[in-house]
């Protein structure tokens, strides 16, 4: 891939990532000038090339190359006052009155039709990009919006007004009529209150959602991911500071505040996010509730911090490999990688990465340009911090920079149904480093074997988080529907690099066979293997760092192996996961186990804490764990419920 254009590093003011303001300018200039040479007639439509279409079709796709992609030149031309070497603008308002003047049904682009944009209706993806291209107007109303002819102008309300007037998804996707109404109640066209109306539904429907501390769950009873940053606090708190909206600033900013407090903590040394949830082809959109901080002053995070987190998650992606060998952003993460993407994502929908340069609205002299970079939460120093309202424990090493997701609260299942695990939510953990297995053995799962098939975790019930632990209950899933009588309850100790993993079995016939995975590596090259109790595997990545995953049992394993990935993961195409098996005794069985993750060049054999470590008492279903630094875990587990921890600190 040819090199993007960049400014030279400054270490000194970017001491971290070496990034500034004029790298998020060629950088947005660079994606821009890319997908133009893909624009269709009369830049209605930009269909970009990739591997497959979306389950929307074609034309959906290509007015997804045009509402992404427009956002990302509103922020670049509206950050820049207006500024508009390229006629960008031209090209988008052109676009607007071509593609609005005979909306269609028809899923197919064609030479018959190459430029009339889809109709927005019930929960279609039309409604999605309507919420871009409302922001995008808004952004640069004095520049474009406002030097529209009459007839352009109607024909573009009536094109966005379809999103007030069907229904959306019923999850985050009532914000995008929420966005479309702030823009049309904002230029003046509101005539029938229906634009205020959506504004103010929007706003009611999160609410139902909100379940403290910063967190919401999209739609579903347990549905954490990115959604939360660049979705349900990033599209409220943008109307209100583009409307002047204090009475929303001071109910919404303080969540957003209370959010990035922990969401902070998610970012590796590397600058990757959190590698889980859906949409991860979204990238350094990851980076937009950051830059809404400090846009509306609702931050616990320092300028310099905030710069070197979005910062460095826009160059984790650029070094390796999001750009194809046009300038094109992919479907995957680092590179291409088709199986962590879902059917709704097409060529163009990487681009809602676009949003990521929300920064670009902050003039270049606020001190989130000027003030210097300050380490990221993962490099001051190791770090265990428990989200009780998303059931997470995240533990961070400062060593190697990684930093692991404990997961014990969300799992995705709508409220009337329960279905198939989905890897990048029902997994025990995730993590910046690892992406799970979508095929092949689950990494980081317990389940027990019936029938030659490996049960599925299904619906989590979270019990609880604190200090150093996190805990959760499941009835395991087999064929559809759960196994009668059984019950899971799992706990996951962690300190430093290390962890312990308990869980404890009801109901379950007597030599049940249960296997239990831990983390799976992937790279370019990769080694694995076993050792007694312990299983290990090491990769080896592109760049040359290594990383090394190890799962040993402690108690109720009487075995350990490793088993290869067939399609490796996201972040490499060879892989593998340690496995440890063991059987149930009848009535209550508990199985215990040491883990690992381990970045750089740490031995295989390092990345679990010693067996030694751990010592258990099975007879009362107690389990204390001693650290290396003497600090103690006291556990004692009852089936379905809280486990009461007790830590005990060496003086």
């Amino acid at each position: 891939m040819s090199p993007i254009p960049l400014p030279p590093e400054d270490r000194t003011l970017s001491p971290r990532t070496g990034f500034t303001r004029a790298h998020w300018e060629a950088v947005a200039d660079t994606l821009l000038t890319a997908v133009q040479r893909h624009a269709g007639p009369e830049h209605a439509l930009i269909p970009l090339p990739g591997p497959r279409p979306s389950i929307s079709g074609p034309r959906s796709d290509a007015l997804e190359g045009y509402a992404r992609t427009f956002l990302l030149a509103a922020f670049r031309i509206a950050g820049a006052g207006g500024d508009d070497p390229h006629g960008l603008l031209r090209r988008y308002a052109e676009g607007l009155a071509a593609g609005t003047r005979t909306p269609t049904t028809d899923l197919d682009l064609t030479d018959r039709d190459p430029v009339s944009w889809l109709a927005i209706g019930d929960r279609n993806q039309p409604m999605v990009e309507a919420a871009s291209i409302a922001l995008a107007l808004r952004l640069t109303r004095p520049w474009l919006w406002d030097r529209l002819d009459e007839e352009t102008r109607g024909r573009a309300r009536d094109w966005l007004a379809g999103a007030l007037h069907h229904t959306p998804v019923d999850n985050n996707w009532w914000l995008f009529p929420f966005t479309v109404g702030g823009f049309l109640v904002e230029a003046g066209l509101d005539e029938d209150g229906s634009a205020q109306a959506a504004v103010d539904r929007g706003l009611a429907k999160i609410e139902q959602w909100y379940l403290g501390a910063g967190w919401y769950t999209d739609g579903r009873p347990r549905a954490f991911d990115h959604y939360n940053g660049w979705a349900f606090h990033l599209y409220p708190l943008l109307h209100a500071h583009l409307s002047g909206d204090r009475a929303l600033l001071d109910s919404h900013g303080p969540r957003l505040t209370a959010h990035l407090d922990g969401y902070a903590h998610t970012f590796g040394a590397d600058g990757a996010p959190m590698h889980q949830g859906r949409s991860l082809t979204y990238r350094f959109a990851a980076a937009a509730p950051l830059w809404a901080g400090a846009l509306t002053g609702h931050t616990p995070l320092t300028p310099g911090t905030t710069r070197r987190l979005a910062s460095g998650a826009l160059r984790h992606f650029l070094d390796r490999g999001a750009l194809d060998d046009d300038h094109l952003l992919t479907l995957g993460w680092h590179g291409r990688h088709l199986p962590l993407v879902q059917e709704y994502s097409g060529p163009a929908s990487p681009y809602w990465a676009s949003k990521g340069f929300l920064g670009l609205l902050l003039p270049p002299e606020h001190p989130v340009w000027t003030a210097t970079e300050e380490p990221a939460p993962v490099e001051r120093a190791d770090a265990v911090l428990p989200l009780p309202r998303p059931g997470w424990l995240i533990q961070s090493t400062a060593a190697d920079g990684i930093v692991r997701l404990h997961n014990h609260g969300s799992d995705d299942q709508p409220a009337d149904q329960v279905l198939p695990d989905n890897p990048l939510y029902a997994r025990l953990a995730h993590s910046t480093a690892t992406g799970p297995a979508h095929d092949g053995s689950p990494d980081n799962h317990f389940g027990l074997v019936v029938d030659g098939e490996l049960s599925r975790r299904g619906r989590i019930r979270p019990l609880g988080a604190g200090h150093g632990w996190a805990a959760s209950a499941h009835r395991p899933r087999v064929g559809g529907a759960e196994l009668p009588g059984v019950d899971v309850t799992s706990v996951v100790l962690v300190a430093g690099a290390g962890e312990v993993h308990v869980h404890l079995v009801t109901g379950a016939l007597a030599g049940t066979e249960v296997r239990h995975s831990g983390w799976a590596v992937a790279g370019s090259t990769a080694r694995h293997g076993e050792d007694g109790l312990r299983g290990w595997v090491a990769a080896t990545r592109a760049d040359g760092t290594r990383l090394t995953s190890a799962l040993e049992g402690v108690e109720g394993y009487t075995s350990a192996c490793s088993h290869r990935l067939p399609r490796g993961t996201a972040f490499g195409s060879v892989g593998a996961v340690p496995v440890l098996t063991g059987r149930t005794t009848g009535g209550t069985a508990l199985f215990v186990s040491a883990a690992g993750l381990a970045g750089q060049a740490a031995p295989p054999f390092q990345a679990a804490p010693p067996f030694q470590a751990v010592t258990v008492d099975t007879e009362k279903s107690r389990i204390r764990v001693r650290w290396p630094d003497g600090t103690e875990h006291h556990v004692l587990l009852t089936p379905g419920t809280t486990p009461l921890v007790t830590v005990l600190r060496k003086r």
